[in-house]
């Protein structure tokens, strides 16, 4: 039974999505209708999609068995996604095994924000989550598939493949992970080496000494950023097998788990006894189940963007009160780094995930009524994988925490709260994730320091301009601006700032990071400032006030609001690094409150 507030909020999520969700659950049905994929198409159709089959050619013309499409971010610059080299292969023979087959459909494109931080391209980086999802479009519209494996772990990639699994809702489709890489420098030491860097008290061959041991492998990067709390959100949301999320790549477990989670997926499509599309596990619970797991581990900021557009793609909207609302009643359960001193591997080890959703589903914190690709009900997720010979079984999970300074129970947790705070006021509506901020540092009031691009801010440091109370003020940095880049960079030099017992915030309409630390971020500031939202009209020294007690976020200064808005010369922004090719994205995108997106 949910607890009752939870379920007062998803009946509000339900009531306000009603006509989009009937719409689109009709789309699907009506897609599902025709029943298998491949029987529509033509003797010509389909020889050109069988052409390079081999000796699965036969099953393929047959019809009469599951053909799964692979929806590949494989790049081997990722070291999350490098380990999917290999994975068509294995899905193939393990399809094989089942009398099925399986095809690469098609590839999507996958940027790292940890490269482009900083840089041109990152201005590219929330926008390619638009792609990805068009991208995967066109790999699906062969339509000579019964379901489909996705193969994506990072920022952008996994919402934007959630958007087009939902777009193909009538199709089955699990998400298949490739796990952490082990850990290395653990992340605490590589950021105070950040900070010496930035306060020039070490040098960059010191620097990248740290960096290259602290990212020194295959896998995802071990913090808990974007990258792993979307690996998070796909066992709260039903989308993994249970346990698979943080399974080191290249282990005996992690393979086996590859080939049992497509051998499930031949058996979820219409042509079995256990159809699940995609489009019914994705209703009004399992996006509410997400919010909830987002909020219990204090994760990425950048999930409260992608999480209304990957809902609206599935006819559910999520507006910011619910994010807000739901964060008031589930507790901080969990500290890892940047929010502790532990990796994704120490929390898993602690009973990660199968414990967290154990403790929640107890407390009536979690949705258990909801589809899943593992079967009907999220109690399925307390379990943990392990190899039985050479086959995957499933266990209960941990029932207590082996590790209580990373992983606490509902009713002794880190926190009442969660992670994140919905700010409001004068300034307009974002976010600040206070799940790492001390509880002296989430208010502040202080003049304001203006800026259009960070390297004026890493300017102004270096010349001691911010040695002082600040609240740092970087506008223009939304998606219709530049398409709304992280400015983690800013981090390092804001962390000096603090350290140095200065009281310090940032204020922004652009994104921070699923690695955001404990300098409070009031981001995503929306109407942004070139729609005219109200950090257009803001100056130098006006006094700014952020309360993330309370979720206000205002300019206290007299008369501003009757200013004319800056003049900023945004024109920089649309050449260089593949820029140029946006232009459109940038027109189009919706307002970050919505999700900043363009194909929905």
């Amino acid at each position: 039974m949910a607890n009752s507030r939870l379920q007062q909020i998803t009946d509000r999520i339900i009531q306000r999505s009603q006509a989009g969700r009937e719409g689109y659950l009709a789309k699907i049905e009506s897609a599902a209708a025709g029943g298998v994929r491949r029987a529509h198409l033509t003797c010509g159709n389909q020889a050109h999609a069988y052409a390079a089959m081999g000796a699965d050619k036969g099953a393929l013309a047959a019809e009469r068995t599951p053909n799964l499409g692979i929806v590949t971010a494989y790049n081997d610059m990722l070291s999350a996604h490098q380990p999917f080299k290999d994975y068509p292969d294995i899905i193939k023979e393990a399809a094989r095994t089942v009398g099925a087959t399986a095809q690469v459909a098609g590839g999507v494109p996958a940027m790292c924000d940890g490269v482009t931080q900083g840089q041109m391209g990152m201005e590219l980086s929330l926008f390619s989550r638009d792609v990805i999802a068009l991208a995967a479009g066109v790999a699906l519209s062969h339509n000579t598939f019964d379901a489909a494996m996705y193969l994506g772990v990072c920022d952008k990639i996994v919402p934007g493949l959630i958007i087009a699994a939902a777009t193909f809702g009538h199709l089955p489709g699990i998400f298949v992970p490739a796990g952490p890489m082990v850990s290395g420098l653990p992340n605490d030491e590589k950021a105070a080496v950040r900070k010496k860097f930035a306060a020039g008290d070490c040098d960059r061959d010191a620097l990248m000494t740290a960096e290259m041991a602290s990212y020194h492998g295959p896998g995802t990067c071990t913090f808990y950023g974007t990258a792993n709390t979307n690996q998070m959100l796909m066992e709260f949301m039903g989308l993994h097998m249970p346990g698979s999320s943080f399974v080191n790549p290249g282990t005996p477990l992690r393979n086996a788990l590859t080939r049992h989670i497509a051998v499930r997926g031949t058996e979820i499509t219409a042509l079995g006894n256990d159809y699940r599309p995609v489009g019914r596990i994705l209703d009004e619970k399992a996006f509410v189940n997400g919010i909830v797991g987002l909020m219990a581990t204090g994760g990425s900021t950048n999930l409260i963007l992608h999480l209304p557009a990957m809902a609206r793609a599935a006819g559910v909207i999520l507006e910011m009160e619910d994010f807000a609302d739901i964060s008031a009643i589930v507790p901080l359960m969990t500290k890892v780094y940047p929010n502790g001193m532990a990796d994704v591997n120490h929390f898993h080890a602690a009973g990660g995930l199968g414990y967290l959703i154990g403790q929640l589903l107890d407390a009536g914190l979690l949705h258990d009524d909801v589809v899943t690709v593992a079967g009907d009900g999220l109690s399925h997720y307390r379990s943990e994988a392990k190899l039985d010979g050479d086959r995957v079984i499933f266990v209960p999970g941990a029932k207590t925490t082996l590790n209580d300074k990373i992983l606490r129970p509902c009713n002794d947790p880190f926190q009442a709260s969660g992670g994140i705070v919905r700010m409001n006021g004068n300034l307009g509506e974002g976010v600040v994730k206070v799940a790492a901020v001390a509880q002296e540092n989430r208010v502040i009031e202080a003049p304001a320091a203006v800026f259009h691009d960070q390297a004026s801010v890493k300017a102004a440091f270096q010349a001691g301009e911010l040695d002082r109370d600040v609240v740092v003020v970087v506008r223009y940095q939304g998606p219709s601006s530049n398409g709304m880049p992280e400015l983690h960079n800013l981090t390092p030099f804001l962390t000096v700032l603090q350290d140095r017992g200065f009281k310090v915030a940032l204020v922004t309409d652009g994104r921070m990071s699923g690695a955001s630390g404990k300098v409070p971020a009031a981001i995503h500031v929306s109407p942004e400032a070139a729609d005219g939202g109200p950090l257009c009209l803001v100056q130098d020294g006006d006094l700014i006030r952020m309360d993330a007690a309370t979720g206000r976020l205002d300019n206290l200064t007299e008369g501003w609001d009757k200013r004319t808005p800056a003049k900023v010369d945004l024109s920089a922004n649309n050449q260089g690094m593949g820029r140029e090719l946006f232009a459109a994205f940038r027109r189009t995108a919706g307002p970050a409150t919505a999700g900043a997106g363009v194909v929905i």
